[in-house]
């Protein structure tokens, strides 16, 4: 829903800024200064503006799908759910126990402060992460490829007791 928004929003402003810049070229009528002196100098100037312009709104449409955004609404088909709380100094979870190979989806929330959620391999190596707002559920879908115990930790200073923040997953 809010990504949504943020991602039209985002593209009615690209939109606007090369519009905005597309009048600005098609309107100058007065010469620059040194256009008398180097007018293929005005010539190469006006073309690279354009290209530049052209090059960025290009990525910007390109790379704008590929967000995360959009795929984060979307519930994978099959996928175990955990529900994720996060209060100050513990993990709540709604499962602790996982299967290798069927994908979960995380669902993350908070209590009352911000706090990172990371799941961490049983070598202690990040394998994703997730903020937990207060009032907004993140989602985060992972496949475990090994059995093992995995660990929730929070990776956003949350008090005195954060380094204790922790959850045990075992997936089988």
């Amino acid at each position: 829903m809010i990504q949504d928004t943020a991602w039209t929003v985002s593209w009615v402003l690209i939109a606007a800024f090369a519009a905005v810049f597309a009048w600005i070229v098609l309107s100058a009528r007065e010469k620059a200064a040194y256009e008398d002196v180097l007018p293929k100098a005005a010539k190469v100037r006006r073309a690279w503006f354009i290209a530049l312009v052209a090059l960025g709104v290009g990525v910007a449409g390109w790379t704008l799908p590929l967000l995360p955004y959009p795929q984060a609404k979307a519930t994978v088909a099959g996928a175990q759910i955990i529900d994720a709380t996060a209060k100050q100094w513990a993990w709540t979870l709604s499962a602790t126990e996982a299967k290798v190979g069927t994908p979960v989806e995380f669902r993350v929330t908070s209590s009352d402060v911000n706090h990172g959620f990371a799941l961490y391999s049983p070598d202690l190596k990040v394998l994703a992460q997730v903020q937990a707002m207060p009032g907004y559920v993140n989602r985060m879908t992972y496949t475990f490829a090994k059995p093992g115990t995995y660990k929730v930790l929070c990776l956003e200073y949350c008090g005195l007791i954060h380094h204790q923040m922790t959850a045990e997953i075992v997936v089988r």
